[in-house]
This record gives C-alpha cells, sequence and structure tokens, in this order.
C-alpha cells in the first residue's frame, strides 16, 4: 500500500463535478476521483479548518468511533469496478482491527477529522492515477470533441483511460468552493 495526501479539491469544468486528488506521499502521481458535492463540501471545510457548533455527519462518524472505543488507523482506497471506487476503513477497537466498507469520499472526509492516513493500491496508482506535468514542456492539444470528465473516460480500453487521465493536470479542474 501507497501512502497518499489530499493534494487538492477542484471542480471538474466539463461536468461541473467534485474532484479530490490524491497524491502519493513521495511521489508525482496523483489520483483523481470525482465525488459528491457533499462530501467534496466536508472535505473542504476540514480542509480549510471549518468547525460548527453541531457535528456533521463525518464528525458524528468520528465522534462514534471515538466513543465506542476505537480509533480509526488507516483508510485504504482498495479498487475500482465500473469507474466506482471503493475502499475500507480500519478501525482499531482493543486488539480487534475491523474493517468498514466505505465510499472514498466519505473515508477521506473521516480521515482527516482523525489524523489518519489514507493508502491506495500500487495498482490503482499505476493504472487509473496521472503524473503532474508542466503543460508549457509539452504538447497537449484536445482532439476535437474530446471531454475531460468521467463520462469521457467511460468506455475506454485501460490503454487508453491510462493515456486519458496521463494528459490531465490538477489546473484542467477549477477550485472546489463549498
Amino acid at each position: 500500500m501507497i501512502e497518499v495526501k489530499v493534494q487538492s479539491l477542484g471542480l471538474d469544468r466539463s461536468s461541473n463535478t467534485p474532484v479530490v486528488i490524491l497524491q502519493e506521499e513521495d511521489g508525482t502521481r496523483v489520483l483523481p476521483i470525482w465525488i459528491g458535492p457533499g462530501e467534496a463540501s466536508a472535505i473542504a471545510m476540514e480542509l480549510a479548518g471549518m468547525k460548527f457548533s453541531r457535528p456533521l455527519t463525518h464528525d458524528l462518524f468520528a465522534s462514534v468511533i471515538t466513543g465506542l472505543g476505537g480509533s480509526l488507523q488507516r483508510v485504504m482506497i482498495t479498487k475500482v469496478v465500473d469507474n466506482t471506487y471503493f475502499a475500507e476503513l480500519i478501525i482499531q477497537r482493543n486488539s480487534e482491527l475491523i474493517s468498514v466498507d466505505a465510499r472514498p469520499s466519505d473515508s477521506i472526509a473521516i480521515a482527516l477529522r482523525m489524523s489518519a492516513s489514507i493508502f491506495t493500491t500500487e495498482d490503482l496508482l499505476e493504472n487509473t492515477s496521472i503524473e503532474i506535468m508542466d503543460t508549457s514542456e509539452h504538447d497537449f492539444v484536445e482532439e476535437p470533441g474530446e471531454e475531460k470528465s468521467p463520462d469521457a473516460a467511460a468506455g475506454l480500453t485501460p490503454e487508453q483511460l491510462r493515456e486519458y487521465l496521463r494528459r490531465m493536470n490538477p489546473e484542467d479542474f477549477g477550485r472546489f468552493n463549498p
């Protein structure tokens, strides 16, 4: 497993969908995951250090874990099937490790609140990641009719998807504002 961190939170301009960009801790590869607006707001608020007088859903879940005597050891983003990412929350309670299936977006929001590490697999970074590249050094011309959205990536072969993702830059996404 490879540790990643939240590099940025953006908005895919072509689909108006929030995207969380995870970057490997000691490298340049990034993993874009398209997420829902609610989860994007929860991540953005935590990144901005915004606190509310009453707990929001991800705050509540973190409190439940702690209140039951557990701690979030790590989040693992494990696979992607049909453009859907899967994650696991690894919770330790006494000597017991509990794995809970969760969406990556919720897992990331909870991990940020509980200061837990986030990991992904080499396979995901190798097959669905992009490398941050300086566009001034690369000639990238969009093909006519080519869109940069998760829908545009649907139906591509693994090699075509890899090339599609490789060509993307985090700057291709607008900034997400909750």
